[in-house]
C-alpha cells in the first residue's frame, strides 16, 4: 500500500513539473516583460517597453476595445525602433486627432483576422508555392515569405519587415513582433 502511495506521489510530482515546464515554455519576454497567454493583446502590449509607440497609437486610433475583444487576431507589432525609422514627423502627424482615419488604416494593416502562429504561416507559405497573401483587417494585403532565417512580410508599397519574435500567444490571438512599420497603398 505504501508503494502505491509513493508511486502516486511521484506521478503527481511529475505531472505538476510537466505542467509548470509547459507553462514556462509558453511564456515569452517582449520588451523586458513577460507576455502571458492568459492576457489579451492590449493587456500584454502595455507592459512591453519596446511597444510604447504602438500602444499610444492604438489608444489614439480608438482601437483598444477592439484589440481587447475576443478576436482572435494575428497582430504584426512594430517596435518603437520601427516607428522611429519612419520619415521624421510621420508618427507625430499620424497621432494628431485629424489624422485618426489614416492612423487607424496603418494600424489595422498590421492585423489579420484569425490566429495565425508561425506554423500556420509557414503552412500557408508552403501551400502558396513560397508565399502567402494575407488579407488585413484594413482590407489590404501583406505577402508572407520565408528565407534568410525567418519570416518576412512585404507590404503593398514593397516595404519589407522581418518577424523578430514570433508566436507570442495571447488570450485573443497571437502577436509577431516586426522590425519595420508596414504601409498600405
Amino acid at each position: 500500500m505504501q508503494t502505491k502511495h509513493k508511486l502516486a506521489s511521484i506521478g503527481l510530482a511529475l505531472a505538476m513539473g510537466l505542467t509548470a515546464a509547459s507553462s514556462f515554455a509558453q511564456q515569452v519576454m517582449v520588451g523586458g516583460a513577460p507576455m502571458l497567454p492568459s492576457k489579451d493583446i492590449i493587456d500584454n502590449a502595455v507592459n512591453s517597453k519596446d511597444h510604447t509607440t504602438l500602444v499610444a497609437a492604438v489608444k489614439a486610433a480608438g482601437l483598444v476595445d477592439t484589440l481587447k475583444s475576443a478576436g482572435p487576431f494575428t497582430v504584426f507589432a512594430p517596435t518603437n525602433a520601427a516607428f522611429a525609422a519612419l520619415p521624421a514627423g510621420t508618427v507625430d502627424t499620424l497621432l494628431k486627432p485629424e489624422n485618426k482615419q489614416a492612423l487607424t488604416g496603418v494600424l489595422t494593416y498590421h492585423v489579420v483576422a484569425g490566429k495565425m502562429d508561425a506554423a500556420a504561416l509557414n503552412k500557408a507559405i508552403a501551400a502558396g508555392g513560397g508565399k502567402a497573401t494575407l488579407k488585413t483587417v484594413a482590407g489590404g494585403n501583406l505577402v508572407a515569405t520565408t528565407g534568410n532565417g525567418g519570416l518576412t512580410l512585404t507590404d503593398e508599397k514593397g516595404g519589407m519587415s522581418k518577424v523578430t519574435i514570433s508566436d507570442v500567444y495571447q488570450s485573443n490571438g497571437v502577436i509577431h513582433v516586426v522590425d519595420k512599420v508596414l504601409l498600405p497603398n
